[in-house]
């Protein structure tokens, strides 16, 4: 493997805010417009310290450089960074509800080798672990195709605001695990 992956600290996170705008401008360019993607890494995209803090955000690394990262939640919040306002922090029952797979982003150089199918098999490992049954997610465009290979389900298209008159769309998809303890 010519990368690792390891859990995400505080001092990541500058270094993972321009991984995440370099993600979003190198990788969505197909599925939205370069007003859509600005808007979205000044709203939506970005880092969420309560990944950080409750240590479900990861970071792979080639040398010392963060080539992707993402994670799992425990909390409510479905998606959004940190500057994101629509947040519900609030905790999961892992027994009726489902885990977040959250805020995964890969640098456009490192697409498509992996990166991201890593950090999710690490994030589906602990979230049995934590004894939930299911996960969701919101994906952007570009992402539905990686999740849908991996056993996740899409709901219907969605559309949201992100600044004044820019809207972006996601789907809603997700996922039932089998031997969840």
């Amino acid at each position: 493997m010519e990368y690792r992956i390891r859990r995400a600290t505080l001092e990541d996170r500058a270094a993972l805010e321009q991984l995440i705008a370099e993600s979003a401008r190198g990788l969505s360019r197909g599925d939205y417009s370069g007003e859509q993607i600005e808007a979205a890494i000044a709203s939506v995209f970005g880092v969420d310290t309560d990944l950080i803090h409750d240590g479900t955000y990861y970071v792979a690394e080639a040398g010392d450089e963060p080539i992707g990262c993402g994670g799992w939640s425990k909390r409510r919040t479905l998606f959004g960074g940190d500057r994101f306002a629509a947040r519900d922090s609030g905790y999961l029952d892992p027994s009726t509800e489902p885990a977040k797979i959250r805020a995964f982003f890969v640098h456009p150089d490192w697409a498509r080798r992996g990166v991201a199918a890593a950090i999710l098999e690490t994030c589906e490992r602990e979230v049995k672990t934590e004894g939930f049954r299911s996960l969701e997610l919101m994906a952007t465009l570009p992402g539905v195709p990686f999740y849908a290979a991996r056993g996740y389900v899409a709901g219907g298209q969605v559309e949201y605001e992100i600044a004044d008159g820019v809207n972006i769309q996601f789907v809603p998809m997700r996922k039932e695990l089998s031997g969840s303890s």
